[in-house]
């Protein structure tokens, strides 16, 4: 498989990934729109830059399965592989 390469806007967000976020709070911080968001998190998390928790009171459980039409109802945190490529540029 070849080397992706993030985008500018896909770098913002995984920045702000490095301790579980939640959307809203990765919105807020970002500046992104929803959409923009929604686009950016879909991207990085098919690239396996990033992963999905589930919430449940205080506690996150990581989840392979996401809704990607509800992704504010999960939080995020980068992977290893997401946090080499913030390193690496």
């Amino acid at each position: 498989m070849s080397k992706r390469k993030i985008s500018k806007s896909e770098r913002k967000v995984l920045e702000k990934l490095i301790f579980p976020e939640r959307f809203q709070v990765i919105m807020e911080e970002t500046g992104h729109l929803y959409g923009e968001l929604r686009d950016d998190l879909i991207n990085l998390l098919s690239f396996g830059f990033v992963e999905a928790y589930e919430r449940n009171g205080s506690q996150i459980t990581l989840t392979t399965f996401y809704d990607s039409d509800h992704l504010q109802d999960f939080t995020f945190r980068a992977t290893s592989k997401g946090l080499t490529e913030i390193k690496s540029h």
